[in-house]
């Protein structure tokens, strides 16, 4: 493992460990039914069905970046490098490691200040999932079309997550 991926590696190792904070703190915290907004109960189960394929389709899209990218020399979207996947696992890890919690204190003391706070977050997670998806799917050179192929399926169940039921579907629903 080159100097890069280490450094990926650790990133998501330290960043893993906040996000787990993050939840631990929620599941330790009194009254987080709230945390569901206005998801429809006959909804959740889906919801949380599609949180476990996301969760799990981490995994193939982070061996793929660790393993089977050339962190030093490989491009993604027509020049982007290494620097485009550190960023957009920050992007993911730090957001989603605060998105519980400020929902919390959103539930005990409503603010238009925390609302904002807490869409911009959900939308960083997002962006943050896009661009690994792009950058999974336009890495060049390719040497290992199934560890690709695996790594993009998990990022389309990662990305309708983020994207789409916590950045879009969640807020709409959210009672403020």
């Amino acid at each position: 493992m080159n100097g890069r991926a280490l450094n990926l590696a650790i990133l998501n190792f330290v960043g893993g460990v906040c996000v787990i904070s993050g939840y631990l703190y929620g599941a330790m915290a009194r009254d987080v039914s709230g945390a569901w907004g206005g998801i429809p109960a006959d909804w959740q189960s889906f919801y949380t069905v599609s949180m476990v394929a996301a969760a799990i389709g981490y995994f193939p899209f982070t061996y793929f970046f660790l393993r089977h990218v050339d962190l030093e020399d490989g491009s993604f979207a027509g020049g982007f490098g290494y620097a485009t996947i550190a960023w957009s696992y920050v992007l993911i890890m730090i957001p989603s490691s605060i998105w519980l919690p400020m929902t919390i204190r959103m539930l005990r003391a409503p603010s238009t200040a925390l609302w904002i706070a807490i869409r911009l977050d959900l939308l960083l997670v997002a962006g943050g999932s896009l661009a690994l998806l792009i950058a999974a799917a336009t890495y060049s050179p390719v040497r290992s079309p199934i560890p690709r192929a695996t790594a993009i399926v998990g990022l389309i169940f990662f990305c309708f997550q983020t994207v789409v039921l916590d950045a879009v579907v969640w807020p709409a629903l959210f009672p403020r």
